[in-house]
């Protein structure tokens, strides 16, 4: 129960359906902040990341111009459900009306994605969210067909269900943590392909460096997803281990091995399969000396779990 609170209180968990003894829950989060944005043109310091700044009053603008457009690179293929857009307050609320939002994986022709909604109006100020009914897309666009028109976001919000995913919310600890690269943030659900340092754990330079995540309670572990930081470094993962079992003897490093990582690219998430292996603890760790263990983000998967909602890169 305290962990559905917490989850709660963070991520606003859903109960969906029950399974296997307990409530599977899915996690519905902005990732909009996880990625880049550019628009058609720039109008002072109205800039196009403002739209993701998390502060209302700090808005981006275009020139006047035709069919002005925002474009956000969420850096990875997502399955989206809704999109939100705060508004301007000061003046020229109109100026939003019939802008079309678009989701799709075309960088370059914008206008051949989907069509996810069209702005009708939206009050001075105002916040309002549209449905994408799970549309897939690493591109998601705000565009205004017309001639001299001004597009002006204030805030833009674009929210992703993660389901299942064992590792969200529980509590983790690693055996160092080098700067601001705390253990929590492998499991934040962000995959760090923009910002490694402010999504991606990392222990100091060590023998034998490890990370462990408690799942509070004894699972059978199908599969572990480890996504590699994209930044640089990539090669440090090279020869960990992800071990999975009870015992906290040696931190838990003595557990069973469920794989061994041979390599993962840069931002790239590799899944291992762990063959339904019973544990409440789970392990990564890197045997040698004057080791890093950088994880941008571990996930963890009970048999029966539906597929998790990110789809690539």
């Amino acid at each position: 129960m305290s962990v559905n609170y917490y989850f709660h209180c963070v991520f606003g968990l859903k109960a969906r359906k029950f399974y296997n003894g307990r409530w599977l829950a899915e996690v519905s989060l902005n990732v909009a902040a996880w990625g880049t944005a550019v628009h058609s043109s720039d109008s002072s310091n109205w800039y196009a990341p403002n739209a993701l700044d998390g502060l209302s009053y700090t808005c981006t603008h275009t020139t006047t111009q035709t069919d002005p457009w925002w474009k956000l690179d969420l850096m990875k293929t997502y399955s989206v459900n809704r999109v939100t857009i705060n508004n301007r307050l000061d003046c020229c609320e109109s100026r939003i009306n019939e802008a079309e939002i678009r989701i799709g994986n075309n960088s370059s022709d914008l206008l051949s994605n989907p069509v996810c909604a069209v702005v009708s109006t939206i009050p001075a100020g105002a916040t309002y969210s549209y449905s994408c009914h799970e549309m897939e897309g690493r591109y998601v666009t705000v565009n205004i067909p017309g001639t001299s028109k001004i597009l002006t976001l204030c805030e833009v919000g674009v929210y992703v269900i993660f389901p299942d995913n064992l590792a969200t919310g529980r509590t983790v600890t690693q055996s160092s943590t080098y700067g601001t690269w705390l253990a929590q943030k492998a499991i934040d659900l962000n995959p760090g392909l923009t910002k490694s340092y402010s999504a991606c754990s990392s222990t100091s330079a060590q023998t034998n460096p490890w990370w462990r995540v408690d799942l509070s309670s004894v699972y059978r572990v199908s599969r572990v997803v480890v996504t590699n930081r994209i930044d640089c470094c990539p090669e440090r993962i090279n020869g960990a281990e992800i071990r999975i079992g009870n015992s906290l003897e040696n931190n838990g490093n003595n557990n069973p091995i469920c794989a061994l990582i041979s390599s993962i690219p840069a931002g790239v998430s590799s899944t291992y399969i762990c063959n339904n292996m019973e544990g409440r603890y789970v392990n990564l760790i890197i045997p040698g000396y004057s080791r890093f263990l950088t994880l941008c983000e571990v996930e963890v998967y009970e048999e029966g779990m539906m597929k998790f909602s990110v789809l690539g890169n």
